[in-house]
């Protein structure tokens, strides 16, 4: 199987958990953000990450791809019980993280924007989501300060390095992205367990933490 991806993209990563966590191999494709053909060509519009599975038709959208891949042995592995306080604490910190981290990915070493064409246009996509990124990165510390306490709300939520909520769940491929993403933030610090929950998820998923990018 292939698995088309961005590697900054939140939503490719949870799709990249799901092999690392039941240790099956995939093939990794990073698309150029500015490459509209390619996912067109198979899926009728351009979105990551997509699926190739063994038989060559293609399956989009990543929790349909984590549901899929979890259950083609009969053994499903993400079978714990989710918390309603994790969704809402990422509904939360969604609100403006965006703001913290898109600016950053746009500056960052990602295969995805190996030409200044597919960089360019990550930068007017997402600046016409979300204003300007000099000012979101001007206003840095502020939306620092704001995410450290938000973290802080987090910790008593996380109940074990190997889970967040004590065994694997889907609550887990939603929350571990977000705090992949958020090393890429130079000066943010995160509550002991819950920098442990990201070093172990990240290890137990095979998708390395981006702090060689960190800015």
């Amino acid at each position: 199987m292939k698995l088309f991806i961005y590697d900054h993209c939140p939503f490719c990563v949870k799709a990249r958990m799901i092999f690392g966590l039941k240790n099956l191999p995939i093939r990794l494709v990073t698309l150029l953000n500015d490459d509209e053909a390619t996912p067109i060509g198979m899926i009728g519009q351009k979105m990551a990450p997509i699926l190739q599975k063994d038989d060559g038709s293609y399956l989009p959208e990543s929790m349909d791809i984590v549901r899929y891949v979890d259950h083609l042995d009969g053994k499903p592995l993400l079978i714990g019980k989710t918390n309603p306080a994790i969704t809402d604490w990422l509904q939360r910190v969604g609100g403006y993280s965006a703001k913290l981290l898109l600016p950053r990915f746009a500056q960052a070493d990602f295969e995805e924007f190996a030409t200044a064409g597919a960089r360019r246009y990550f930068i007017n996509k997402k600046q016409a989501s979300i204003g300007d990124f000099e000012q979101h990165l001007a206003n840095s510390a502020d939306l620092i300060a704001e995410l450290e306490a938000d973290l802080q709300s987090l910790a008593p939520l996380v109940l074990s390095a190997d889970a967040v909520n004590g065994a694997l769940s889907e609550d887990d491929i939603h929350l571990f992205p977000l705090l992949r993403s958020l090393s890429l933030v130079a000066g943010l610090t995160l509550p002991d367990n819950v920098e442990a929950y990201r070093n172990r998820m990240a290890q137990l998923s095979d998708i390395p933490l981006l702090f060689d990018m960190e800015q």
